[in-house]
Formats: C-alpha cells, structure tokens, sequence
C-alpha cells in the first residue's frame, strides 16, 4: 500500500527525577546529602532512508514516544538518560507542524538526521541544592515533563524526470522500457495507484524517472486519482508529457495535452514552467503520421516533440538522448526553501501576575513549573528555598506594586498562600 501522507503524534522523554537522600554507612551518622540528579529524557531523531519509497510504515501506528529518563540514586549516581526515538522516514519527505503548518524539515538526502523534540532535562539531587546555610536539605527537583505534538509527513518523490499524461497512454510501458523498474500494467484506467521510480542508465549517465498516476480535467480541484499525486511532479527537473497519438480510445490528442497542461498550471505555476518534452506515443498505428503533422503544427516550437512506440520500443533512443540533453542544461534538484518551525523550549524563569476578580493573585510561567518541580511544601528548607527565590525575581515587590496586603490570597501552581509582609 501506498501512503505518501500520515498525521503523527510524537512525545520527546520526560527526564527522570532527582532524588532526596543522605549518605549512611557503618561508622557515619550523618554523612550529607548525596542524592544523583535524573537521566535526560530521549528526543525524537527522524532520519532519511533511501530503501523506504512509502509512509505505510506510520498508517496503523501513529503515535510514538521517546524513552524517559530514569530517576537518580544515592551516592550521587546519575539516572540513565532515555533512549533516543529514531523514526526513518523516505527521502523526500516534508516534516510539518500539524499545527501551524509550518515546515519543520525536508529529509532530502539518505542519512539526513533532524531532532525534532529534545528530551526533558532531568531533575536535581538534594546533594546539587547544599549551600552554606542549607547543609541538609530535604528535598529534590523533579524531571522536567515534556509534551507531546502532532506533525505532518508528506512525501514528494525527488526524480529527474516526471512522466505524465492521461490515464492508459503509455506511461508504466515507457517506464519499463526506459529502466529496470517493473510497474503493474494492463489495458484499463488508473492501472497505477502510486508513482513508480525507475533509474535509467545511458551511457554512463544515469537519471531518476518518475512515472505519476494518471491526471484527469479537474485533477487540481481534486478529481481522480491526480490530487493526490501533483506534489510529486514538484521534485522533477523536468517532465516527459505522455500523448496517445494513436486517439484509439477516442479521445483527442491535443485537447488531452491542453488539459493536462490546464491541470498543472492551476495547481501551480512552478509546475507549468518545467522543462517539457512530448513523447507522441503509438506512433506505429494505422494513421498516427498525419495525427503527429497535425499536433506538430499546433504545438509549433514551444515544445520538442519525439514520436514514439513504448510497446515496441520505436524511437525510444531518441527519446533518451532528448531528455539527457536537456538534463544538462538544468540544475540539480534541490530542497524545499523555507523559514525552519522548531519546538523551543521556553524560556526558564519567565512569570506573569495578573489578578483576579476576587481580588486573589496569580502567579504563572516557567518560573513557576520550575518551582514545581523543586519545592515540597512539607519541607521548611524547602518553603525557605521558594521564598528566596520569590524574593530575589521581585516577585514580592511586584505583588505590593499591585496592591497586595498582609491576608491577600496568592495561587502560585494550584496552591493557595496568604501574603505576608
């Protein structure tokens, strides 16, 4: 099955948590804090993978999670970071935030790595909060906690040279013919579910042929199968637009041509202004010599034109030596240009107070989700620690600037505190 578009959500590990503990050993009453500090959480790694052509692998199972890092443990031994989450994807595949839209990377190369969530750092051991006044303390940080996002893959096939053209032309044989590539073909519509790549080699030189779906009139705006395939075409350097001269299913064979090219102008403009050579395929059927004058004289020099047989492989050299020609003079495929989305940490020690209508404070940010994770209100030394860390941030002068009094009801992360001079 062939799936070039998948909705995931991953999660980055949380980090493991500090622990409280106290040095105790034969001899030693009280041998000082020596809690260890947790493991950081595992980030979520993609990497490219030239042996994967699909998304199949993401179609039943869409959710993903990096490993936590482990708690710490006494005698100041570190927790264990989590293992990193390695996700391979095809190459040419497009990361974006499901969000905002925003493109996270283009996986273009094979090997080609992008963390996309780091790890929670993980929290501090009572041995990392001694001073010289706090000697014991009896308390510890927790693991930062990371949250989980929703990203979109989608995958463009990076080729050479796109084949396209209405359905049943010829497109599949040509590919067969041209490389080693051995595509499903038989005589009805929409043969091919999914592009098939090939790799022709010419003398020595070699380029990727693309052979896509067949397009449809309204494809653009979502007819048929095209919709689901145009952004294909968007990798090629250029395109071989596929004609059956022969008109033996009684279409015409030059509206065919204006209506594909109708397609891929309104799907995008990049797209019409490829490099464009005409294979006239068929061309060894009773009366294609006088179809061909007839399309050759309409079309005039705006294209190359190269009548062909795909089933019997008529012309199909000359066809070849056209399009490496053009390859030459065109530049190399190249990524996506885009303004990089990433998922950042916030800022540390950011807070905002704003007061409600019953006259009670709050107190919110990232100062206070550290704070969280690293005062035991049941602990003296630890309410003590949160007070001076209140005080030194001006959080107590920003409160009285706002008209806090002795009695004032202050939420600081979902616990109530009364305010004290």
């Amino acid at each position: 099955m062939f799936i070039d578009r998948v909705i995931l959500q991953i999660k980055a590990g949380n980090g493991g948590d500090g622990i409280t503990s106290f040095l105790h050993f034969k001899g030693v009453v009280n041998g000082g804090p020596d809690g260890g500090d947790g493991g950081k959480g595992g980030d979520v790694v993609f990497v490219g993978d030239r042996h994967m052509n699909s998304l199949a692998e993401y179609y039943y199972k869409n959710k993903f999670a990096a490993e936590n890092g482990e708690r710490g443990g006494p005698k100041n031994c570190f927790g264990k970071n989590g293992e990193d989450l390695i996700l391979k994807v095809p190459v040419g595949t497009i990361i974006r935030d499901a969000e905002s839209g925003g493109i996270i990377a283009d996986v273009f190369e094979d090997g080609q790595r992008k963390t996309v969530l780091v790890g929670g750092d993980g929290g501090k051991g009572n041995a990392r909060f001694v001073t010289s006044r706090r000697h014991a303390p009896h308390f510890s940080q927790t693991g930062e906690k990371t949250e989980a996002h929703e990203v979109i893959l989608e995958l463009k096939t990076i080729a050479d040279v796109g084949l396209v053209g209405f359905p049943n032309v010829g497109k599949s044989t040509l590919l067969s013919k041209i490389t080693k590539a051995r595509p499903k073909i038989a005589n009805y519509h929409f043969t091919t579910l999914s592009p098939n790549l090939g790799v022709c080699d010419r003398y020595g030189t070699q380029f990727v042929v693309a052979d896509i779906p067949g397009l449809i009139e309204g494809a653009s705006d979502g007819a048929g199968l095209g919709i689901e395939f145009l952004r294909h075409i968007e990798r090629t350097r250029m395109l071989v637009h596929v004609v059956d001269i022969s008109e033996s299913e009684g279409r015409d064979a030059w509206e065919d041509f204006e209506k594909i090219n109708a397609e891929l102008q309104h799907y995008s403009t990049v797209l019409a202004e490829k490099k464009q050579i005409v294979a006239l395929n068929k061309c060894d059927c009773f009366g294609a010599e006088e179809k061909i004058a007839a399309f050759r004289k309409k079309i005039g020099k705006r294209y190359k034109t190269v009548p062909i047989s795909a089933i019997n492989g008529e012309n199909l050299d000359v066809l070849l030596k056209v399009i490496t020609e053009e390859l030459e003079k065109l530049p190399p495929v190249k990524p996506e240009e885009f303004e990089p989305f990433e998922y950042t940490k916030p800022e540390k020690l950011d807070y905002e107070i704003y007061r409600n209508d019953d006259g009670s404070f709050v107190i919110e940010g990232t100062l206070v989700d550290v704070l969280s994770r690293n005062v035991v209100l049941t602990d003296t030394h630890s309410v003590s620690y949160m007070h001076k860390v209140l005080k030194d941030r001006g959080i107590f002068k920003k409160l009285k600037e706002m008209g806090a009094e002795n009695g004032s009801t202050i939420l600081l992360g979902g616990t109530e505190f009364e305010y004290m001079e």
